[in-house]
């Protein structure tokens, strides 16, 4: 398939529920076999998991994966997949489940979706008002209210530092912790009238950044993501691809390490259960990540941020 044609697949999301970052390249990077297995990470709305399935024929398999249970209305008919209702830091599990030891090619897109964003009663958007939720997985029980209600100071401070670069992190940490002592904050409006006082420079940035921050720590995302990277040692087979789309310096960081090293050791997210690899596993397809087109950037202003890299199975 052509890279226009597998663009057309942006449009097939059902109902608009989110328009797939950097599907050619992503897809072109995986180099499918017709006949291999391949596992979507983030099925989301479908886009990235079709255009898989568009290379594969009728002995090829694919295993999409998403904890959150709005995905579930966009599964297509197709005998060829099995989805999985699960988050993708069991990645090796739930293979094992199926009776799969190695597959030929992994993606994730580790972005929020366009559908999460543009859902207010979940909390993501700075746009509505809502429950401060953020949890991309309804059946957790940790909420971006509880972060806020009951996360010590200094915790809360490195949360903001870490996840959101918000930089005034250490005020920001304190307010909420004088102000929660007569009220709690259980909504979007509520939060952002809670720290309208210290807002700093453009007040989209800034709470776009804070929103981040809980939603990263809400989802335990670097986690989950490290833990995934972990287990493609042992999953991928030799010749085998991975392409992963990330926003966000954080994670481009433990992808590039991951892919560099082909282990973590020495980050916070470090699986102390986890045995490391010996020897470089992994060869980048890529030099440097790979970016939006103008084009793209033009049409999704939600891919300003995307970088892709490719790495394959040695």
């Amino acid at each position: 398939m052509s890279k226009e044609n597998i663009i057309e697949h942006i449009g097939e999301d059902k109902a608009g529920y989110h328009t797939p970052v950097l599907l050619a390249e992503s897809i072109e990077g995986l180099a499918i076999k017709p006949n291999g297995v391949y596992v979507d990470c983030t099925f989301g709305g479908g886009g990235h998991s079709r255009a898989i399935l568009d290379k594969l024929d009728e002995n090829g398999r694919l295993f999409a994966f998403d904890q959150d249970e709005d995905a579930l209305a966009n599964i297509p008919e197709d005998k060829r997949i099995t989805f999985v209702p699960q988050n993708f830091r069991y990645i090796q599990r739930f293979l094992k489940l199926h009776k799969i030891t190695k597959v030929d090619g992994v993606l994730a897109d580790l972005g929020v979706s366009s559908h999460q964003f543009d859902e207010g009663d979940r909390g993501f958007s700075i746009r509505f008002d809502g429950p401060l939720d953020m949890r991309m997985d309804k059946r957790q029980p940790l909420t971006a209210s509880q972060i806020i209600g009951t996360y010590p100071e200094r915790k809360l401070q490195l949360v903001f530092e870490k996840y959101g670069e918000v930089t005034n992190a250490k005020t920001l940490a304190k307010l909420i912790c004088e102000v929660r002592e007569h009220m709690q904050v259980r909504t979007i409006l509520q939060f952002k009238a809670m720290i309208s006082p210290i807002v700093k420079g453009n007040p989209n940035k800034y709470l776009a950044q804070v929103f981040q921050a809980l939603r990263m720590e809400v989802n335990s995302e670097m986690e989950v993501l490290a833990e995934m990277l972990l287990q493609l040692n042992e999953v991928v087979a030799t010749g085998g691809r991975v392409s992963i789309i990330t926003f966000h310096s954080i994670e481009d960081k433990i992808v590039k390490q991951f892919f560099r090293d082909s282990h973590l050791r020495g980050l916070d997210f470090e699986n102390p259960f986890v045995q490391h690899a010996k020897g470089q596993l992994w060869e980048a397809v890529h030099k440097k990540p790979v970016l939006p087109s103008e084009a793209e950037l033009k049409s999704n202003r939600r891919s300003r941020s995307a970088k892709l890299r490719v790495a394959e199975r040695v």
